[in-house]
């Protein structure tokens, strides 16, 4: 990860720590004064972001360290280490949430649960709007320079937006006479939580087990090809992802009759165009196979 990407990630944690903390913060009060278990819930899923953007901005850290003697590939991967932390994180916390409501849900323990107040209504609006703004801060920045670990806090934000719905409902409902949607909330943001772990684990190991492009950057990476001069063909591209970053290996084709040095310059000027046009490509490897021509 260069310096630049790491400073972007860097600024964006920060911002994301100083938010959960007063978020966490306020929906606690509101969830205790209001009377509200949802919220509390809520408030603890926010609490959680917080050990996340620490967990991301060590990764973060590690990952843009540059290559050595042990780990001559660099060590983009511990973003993806990074992130399978992070899913834990958050099932756990999901496990956690979703726990406690179910038991005071089976156990009745609802019908001794005071009605919510409006306090706990408005900390819920608040925090949909907030999360859903950190969502989007978040994920533009992990767009902006292909991080893992940082789109993986992003969802944690969503995650947590998409939680504060569910208490906002709950909450809701528990008003109108029916407290028990107030446990049914906390049992919702569970089944968010824990997805969204999901989705994280799941593109960390992709990513770790060196997944292919997606086709649209392979389609892309052909045309970069094929549109280099003294390129008559590709024989084979493949691709992997390691860590943030990808690595492209090519088979071209080129006039079998063409000295050995001018065949060499075509394979350079492939291999310059990839990773001049393809930002995220860190390496690429280029063969040259003769054809007849």
């Amino acid at each position: 990860m260069a310096n630049n990407e790491k400073q972007i990630a860097m600024r964006v944690s920060v911002v994301s720590v100083a938010v959960n903390m007063l978020l966490s913060v306020l929906k606690l009060a509101a969830g205790i004064i209001a009377h509200s278990g949802a919220m509390v819930s809520d408030a603890v899923h926010s609490a959680s972001d917080v050990f996340s953007t620490f967990v991301v901005m060590i990764g973060v850290h590690m990952a843009s360290k540059e290559a050595d003697e042990e780990h001559p590939y660099g060590h983009e991967r511990m973003e993806c280490v990074a992130a399978i932390v992070l899913s834990a994180v958050l099932f756990a916390t999901g496990l956690a949430i979703g726990y406690n409501g179910l038991d005071q849900l089976l156990g009745g323990g609802y019908k001794d649960i005071k009605m919510p107040g409006i306090l706990a209504l408005a900390a819920a609006v608040i925090s949909i709007a907030v999360k859903e703004w950190m969502y989007w801060y978040t994920v533009i920045a992990a767009k902006k320079i292909n991080s893992g670990a940082l789109k993986a806090d992003a969802w944690h934000h969503r995650s947590d937006a998409l939680s504060s719905v569910g208490a906002l409902f709950g909450i809701a409902g528990a008003r109108m006479g029916y407290p028990f949607l107030d446990c049914v909330a906390s049992v919702v943001i569970c089944a968010f939580v824990i997805k969204a772990a999901y989705d994280i684990f799941k593109d960390a190991v992709d990513k770790m087990l060196d997944k292919a492009c997606d086709k649209d950057t392979v389609k892309k990476l052909r045309k970069i090809i094929l549109n280099q001069t003294g390129v008559l063909g590709i024989s084979k591209l493949t691709t992997r992802i390691f860590g943030s970053k990808i690595y492209v290996d090519v088979e071209i084709e080129a006039d079998g009759n063409i000295p050995l040095r001018k065949a060499h310059d075509i394979a350079e000027h492939v291999h310059h165009a990839i990773e001049r046009e393809e930002r995220n490509v860190k390496h690429c490897m280029v063969h040259v196979n003769p054809k007849r021509v």
